[in-house]
């Protein structure tokens, strides 16, 4: 069984992401915390970052915590906000891309587990 767990703010640790140009990641919550099903994760796109067209083998859940940015989803582009939810079902292609003049951020909810990612461009 699990146990509870209260991780503060400036305990979690953001990392420069290789395949995107601008992304940082940050886990919220994840296995290393003893999360056993899902990871919540933040992401930050810098302005002008972009994340290639891309697939993982497992869903994403995601929230838009601030900014504006453009999410690519099986060849259509949707520009999305702070508030706005997005559903990513497993082995679609997608992409993001921040063309504004402010970061956007958000969560990312994914399975615990493999994930096998193959960068498209």
């Amino acid at each position: 069984m699990s146990q509870p767990v209260i991780k503060r703010r400036e305990s979690i640790e953001y990392h420069t992401v290789e395949a995107g140009a601008g992304l940082r990641k940050g886990v919220l919550i994840g296995p290393d915390d003893g999360a056993p099903n899902l990871a919540i994760r933040r992401f930050e796109l810098e302005p002008e970052a972009s994340v290639p067209r891309h697939t993982n083998e497992i869903e994403h859940e995601q929230y838009v915590l601030e900014g504006e940015y453009i999410v690519g989803i099986d060849g259509e582009e949707h520009t999305v906000s702070a508030g706005d939810a997005l559903h990513i079902p497993a082995g679609a292609v997608h992409w993001y891309r921040n063309d504004g003049d402010s970061a956007g951020a958000f969560l990312c909810a994914v399975p615990n587990g493999d994930d096998a990612i193959e960068v498209l461009e």
